[in-house]
């Protein structure tokens, strides 16, 4: 499968982006990140259905994932963005168990959108 993510950019702290990834078939969907030097880092994901969803900590309350299956497409909404959220942004698939299943571990990786919050 191929996922193709965009929406990356530069803004300001404060701020807000919104990435998309598009991805054909019913998979479970998730969002990634990896700073600079640092380790790549779960950052949320989403059922196929949509009806489940899970946050790191780091982004709970500030970033919204949803996703539109008419149109093979997930989001991830970023608001109040801070500094420390500069990273490249990757999205990834896992085939489903269930509907309502939460990526674990993903079976696909698309291409990375990189997100750059300045102070």
């Amino acid at each position: 499968v191929q996922l193709q993510a965009s929406g990356g950019g530069l803004v300001q702290a404060g701020g807000s982006l919104r990435l998309s990834c598009e991805a054909s078939g019913s998979y479970a969907m998730g969002w990634f990140r990896q700073a600079p030097g640092k380790e790549r880092e779960f950052v949320a994901s989403i059922s196929w259905n949509g009806g489940n969803t899970d946050y790191s900590d780091s982004v709970k309350g500030r970033f919204t994932i949803s996703r539109d299956n008419a149109k093979n497409t997930v989001y991830l909404q970023m608001n109040s963005l801070k500094p420390e959220d500069t990273a490249v942004y990757y999205c990834a698939a896992e085939t489903r168990r269930s509907s309502w299943y939460l990526l674990q571990r993903p079976d696909y990786w698309g291409q990375g959108t990189l997100v750059t919050v300045s102070s």
